[in-house]
This record gives structure tokens, C-alpha cells and sequence, in this order.
């Protein structure tokens, strides 16, 4: 039974709102059972309830990690969310799921849908943390055009892009490195234009193809976070 509790400081902490109403109406835990709490910072407590009041739910914190489930490397998936707004909620679900850092919707060319709900996003990134058992919460920004997003990036020679169109590009396991971090642009169902993979290019971004399917959006950004994650397994 995990909680998510952004502002623990202390020996004791105050369950409120949903998390409460979870613990004390839907789990029905009683004083004294066991639960534990992360933070979104990679801090994991194991906590026990020590008092149940009408709108929350006191615990004593008993135990604290630090750093709980650190990667060895910083991964950043721009991608362009898909008109149909499901998959791309299902990408964030599950990227949050197998470990991915932050998260930047982006505004392309080809882009059918302009706008999505930051704050639902939000709620499924922590469920997914706390399903998954991670103590981090990855950083989801706010909708940026993919042309002012790749001017602000600093990926010190570890950027790429993923597109379909012709042209001279490589792998993603060639050429990126165990334990680098990445920054990685993935495009709308229309895929990127040749005149932001341009723009990409000379903002020092590689060009990479992502297997010979052509993948949707939502897929390519599962693949990528995969990827990354199980070539620094081999760590």
C-alpha cells in the first residue's frame, strides 16, 4: 500500500484528500497498520498509522530511504500527443511505469491534437508510480512548440530525433551509450516535416530510426523509454 506524499517532512505526517479517503474508506486501514509513502524525489518511507481523524489520516514515519530506485542515467521523451488522447494517456502510464524522467508534450507541423489536460496527466503519472513501487515522479511540462523545445534543450551531444522519413539515419542502440543521458524528440501520427528534422539536426540533435516498422507515436515513445532502460540493465 503505497501513498503519494509530496510535502513528508518529520517524524509524523497527515494523510489528506484522496489519499486519505483511500487509506481509511476504500483500504479500511485500522491504527496501526503498516504502509509506505514516496515523495515524487526518490525518498521511500515505511510509515504506521497511528491516527485516524474525519478528513485525515495521521502516520508515524518510522523509516526513511533515500534515492530509492536511482537510475545511472536522465531520460527526456518530447512526443507529440495523438488525436486520440487514450493512447497518449496510455504512453504516459507506461512510461512512467518502466522509468523515464521527465516528459514534454510537443506542438508539431503535422500535429492533430493542440492541447491536452496537464492536470489528469499528472494524476495518471502517480498512480503509475505508485503502482509500479518507484519512488520518482517523472517532471511533465507543459505543451511546447517542437521549434522553441529543441532551442532550449541542452543534450550535450546525447539528443535525438526519431522520424520515418528518408535519410541517413542510425539505430538508437548504436548510437547511444550505457549510462549517457538522452533527450529524444518523437513526432505526430504525420510524423515530423523535413524542415524540423532540419531544425533538429542543427540544434545538434542525432537522427535515429527506431526498427524497421513504422511505429505510431505513442509506440515509438515505449520503445525508446525501453530501450534505454534495458541497455543500462546490462549494467
Amino acid at each position: 500500500m503505497i501513498f503519494y506524499t509530496p510535502d513528508v517532512n518529520g517524524l509524523r505526517y497527515a494523510l489528506k484528500g484522496e489519499e486519505s479517503a483511500h487509506a481509511v474508506r476504500v483500504l479500511r486501514l485500522k491504527t496501526g497498520d503498516a504502509i509506505t509513502l514516496v515523495d515524487g524525489r526518490g525518498g521511500r518511507y515505511r510509515a504506521q498509522i497511528c491516527e485516524i481523524c474525519h478528513k485525515h489520516c495521521e502516520v508515524e514515519i518510522l523509516e526513511h530511504q533515500a534515492d530509492y530506485g536511482k537510475r545511472p542515467y536522465r531520460l527526456h521523451i518530447g512526443i507529440a500527443p495523438t488525436k486520440n488522447i487514450d493512447r497518449f494517456e496510455w504512453f504516459i502510464e507506461k512510461a512512467t511505469e518502466i522509468g523515464i524522467d521527465e516528459i514534454t508534450p510537443l506542438l508539431c507541423e503535422h500535429s492533430e491534437r493542440k492541447q491536452v489536460n496537464i492536470e489528469r496527466l499528472q494524476r495518471i503519472m502517480i498512480a503509475a508510480m505508485k503502482q509500479s513501487v518507484k519512488a520518482y515522479l517523472p517532471k511533465l511540462n507543459e505543451m511546447t512548440s517542437f521549434t522553441e523545445w529543441i532551442k532550449t534543450k541542452d543534450i550535450s551531444g546525447n539528443g535525438y530525433i526519431a522520424h520515418c522519413n528518408e535519410g541517413d539515419r542510425q539505430s538508437l542502440k548504436t548510437v547511444y551509450q550505457q549510462g549517457q543521458n538522452a533527450t529524444v524528440a518523437i513526432g505526430p501520427e504525420g510524423d515530423f516535416s523535413l524542415q524540423e528534422v532540419s531544425q533538429a539536426h542543427a540544434c545538434g540533435f542525432k537522427e535515429i530510426c527506431l526498427g524497421k516498422s513504422r511505429l505510431r507515436s505513442e509506440t515509438a515513445g515505449i520503445v525508446v523509454c525501453h530501450s534505454v532502460y534495458f541497455m543500462n540493465e546490462l549494467l
